[in-house]
């Protein structure tokens, strides 16, 4: 009799799917974070696994910063469309009006921050008592922090040291009225597990993780998208690059790489290639201070 045996990928899926299905089982109203990037992609394509052939049991959930990619944004109602699945976006810029927030100056202005706000506020409109989210350990020393099962108190707010165990598989959904959990499936995956992943499932993906030709400035080593969303000035120059994104943030705070692959399986062996975490090439926003991350999840953030 042969032994039946799950590859390093199916482990991380059967993980995953298992995580789901208790989210499901333990939580009235949960929703999954949605921001057209490639993790979020791939709970997408975990959850409608976890409950084929049902279509997923929870709304898609965008807080859109106004700063988005047009191609994730695109990507973002035809998969909705195609799966049949209920999308909620809700505004920053909204929110922003609405609470009279001080929106951040200067060359890349980002909403980033602001996000946490109106994040808390659908939470609070939806009653979502649970939401589901695409950060790996591997991405940030804060998100490494993180269980699967993450609770926020009343105020959305993350307490690192107030953790629970997460012994033998055994995840505690238990909160109290008011407060709300953040779940990570994928949070045991690496950036190249995920494109393997991808490579593996055939997922489409945005166009904007290939590579293609597009303008954007040079600043202290990164390369920018030139948009309406940044202020480009006397000593800028405009440059046309072979580039793609290792990740989709928001265009004011996301760098490109030049790259010239233009294939999953170009994409994965350049990935293999680097010694450099993708938030630590790309991401403008987590430069600010070495704790910039925690001190946003703790205020709520995703």
């Amino acid at each position: 009799m042969s032994k039946y045996q799950l590859d390093y990928l199916e482990q991380l899926e059967a993980e995953s799917i298992f995580i789901m299905r208790e989210l499901a089982a333990q939580f009235e109203n949960p929703a999954l974070l949605f921001s057209g990037g490639k993790d979020s992609i791939t709970l997408v394509h975990l959850a409608k696994k976890a409950f084929a052939p049902m279509k997923i049991p929870f709304p898609l959930v965008h807080i859109d910063t106004g700063h988005n990619f047009p191609e994730a944004l695109a990507y973002r109602d035809n998969l909705a469309k195609e799966i049949g699945a209920e999308l909620i976006v809700r505004k920053v810029e909204d929110t922003i009006r609405e609470k009279k927030l001080t929106e951040p100056k200067g060359k890349f202005a980002s909403r980033n921050w602001l996000q946490t706000h109106t994040l808390l506020d659908t939470i609070e409109e939806f009653k979502f008592d649970a939401c589901i989210g695409g950060a790996r350990r591997d991405e940030e020393k804060a998100r490494a922090k993180e269980r699967f099962f993450s609770v926020r108190d009343e105020f959305g707010q993350w307490e690192p040291k107030l953790q629970r165990p997460e012994l033998w598989n055994i995840y505690n959904g238990r909160i109290h009225k008011g407060e709300n959990v953040r779940v990570f499936p994928i949070s045991n995956w690496t950036e190249l597990d995920v494109w393997n992943y991808i490579k593996k499932e055939k997922i489409q993906l945005p166009s904007i993780y290939f590579a293609h030709q597009r303008d954007v400035i040079e600043y202290e080593g990164q390369l920018i998208a030139v948009s309406d969303f940044i202020t480009i000035d006397e000593n800028d120059t405009i440059i046309n690059k072979k580039v793609r994104y290792r990740t989709v943030g928001d265009m004011t705070c996301t760098a490109a790489v030049e790259s010239d692959a233009a294939t999953l399986d170009e994409v994965v062996n350049e990935i293999t290639a680097s010694r450099i975490s993708e938030r630590g090439e790309t991401r403008i926003d987590d430069k600010v201070t070495e704790a910039a991350m925690e001190d946003r999840k703790k205020g709520g953030y995703f």
